[in-house]
């Protein structure tokens, strides 16, 4: 396919085409060569992928609200209805599922094929049927469970990984479809889903949310993810203990994570403690688990890289010997420093865990810890 095609079915301009083409990442999958957008450029999603002669549509940032009574409304304020569907947010990774000439591939949220995510989905959903039926369809969902290779989180009902789609696209233009008819498809074909609190008046939506919220955080589990009805207006808000969370993973890796990610998180603590008219006793309590999120993580890093061990990211998969081979070799195609802690098999599978090395943070740390002295 052309140049210019590819700006037909993009909506483009041959000129603003030519512009977003200098900034596309190339990657080859399998014998498969295609490009991707890795940030949002002249308008494009970031995520889009460009393959195969057609392009699957990135997914759309989900703006978030640090203040549910006044966020709420001022972002449903001019969608058709006056009801906005509340689903829950899941702590996972992000995949977008299409079918390519006869070929089920899963993309990440960056635009990349994931080898990993496109074998294992064999096994934990059926998608045949849809596919069949809805050739052009874009299946998006979260992929959860403790055993998974970007994003672990326990949940109850999760042993090792598992799908949940929470989304549906058109594959080139990615026009959603409306969340009543989206949810009545994924029951027919049986796929499971996020958990749906309830369809809420968006003047009221607010108080329910709240409701909801603080059921999560008791449950250590990530938020909501508001919707209208027509499925084109979104709006995230998360947990405390989601936010705690993300601190600690992140000052576990303090030099790997930048500032930005910790800050924000921080400030929807603040925001959060003031909607909720905490008092100064409830308001210390969340100060106290705050600062045990950032200290406590921090000082576990820095003892163990005192120890002379390594540091970084853990996760355990269980696949296929092939598809934990295809996991690795992906990994380190990206630049990453894998180093395997267990290899085993069980039950017929292989059950791998491994640490994604953080040399950032080992490297610095342990200049400091040898008496680098820091310039400020």
């Amino acid at each position: 396919m052309t140049d210019t095609e590819y700006h037909r079915l993009l909506g483009m301009s041959r000129d603003a085409f030519a512009d977003l083409e200098s900034h596309l990442v190339e990657r080859t999958d399998d014998g498969r060569t295609y490009c991707h957008v890795p940030d949002y450029r002249r308008g494009v999603e970031r995520g889009t992928s460009l393959i195969d002669g057609t392009v699957v549509r990135g997914f759309p940032k989900v703006p978030r609200t640090l203040v549910l009574s006044e966020g709420v409304p001022e972002r449903f304020a001019d969608q058709p209805g006056d009801r906005i569907a509340v689903e829950e947010k899941l702590n996972g990774y992000n995949v977008r599922v299409v079918r390519l000439d006869g070929e089920r591939l899963a993309f990440s949220r960056s635009g990349m094929i994931c080898p990993f995510t496109t074998r294992i989905l064999e096994r934990l959903v059926d998608l045949e049927a849809l596919f069949e039926q809805y050739p052009e369809a874009m299946v998006c969902g979260e992929m959860i469970g403790p055993e998974n290779p970007y994003t672990a989180h326990d949940y109850p009902d999760v042993d090792s990984i598992a799908f949940r789609a929470f989304d549906w696209r058109d594959r080139e233009s990615g026009e959603p479809l409306p969340v009543e008819t989206r949810r009545e498809r994924y029951d027919t074909f049986d796929v499971p889903q996020t958990r749906l609190f309830g369809q809420f008046e968006v003047d009221a939506a607010a108080a329910e949310i709240r409701r909801i919220i603080e059921e999560l955080d008791a449950e250590d589990r990530e938020g909501v993810i508001m919707k209208s009805p027509d499925g084109t207006a979104q709006l995230k808000y998360t947990t405390s203990a989601a936010n705690q969370g993300d601190l600690a993973y992140a000052f576990s890796l303090p030099f790997d994570y930048g500032q930005p990610f910790m800050f924000r998180r921080l400030i929807r603590e603040g925001f959060q403690s003031i909607e909720w008219d905490e008092s100064d006793a409830v308001a210390r309590e969340r100060a106290h688990e705050l600062g045990e999120a950032i200290l406590l993580s921090m000082r576990e890093t820095i003892d163990t890289v005192d120890a002379g061990e390594p540091v970084g990211e853990r996760h355990t998969v269980r696949a296929s010997h092939e598809t934990v081979d295809i996991l690795l070799e992906h990994l380190e195609g990206q630049g990453l420093t894998i180093e395997i802690e267990d290899d085993r098999r069980e039950d017929g599978d292989r059950v791998c865990t491994f640490l994604k090395v953080t040399r950032s943070t080992i490297d610095k740390t342990r200049n400091y810890l040898d008496g680098h002295i820091v310039k400020e």
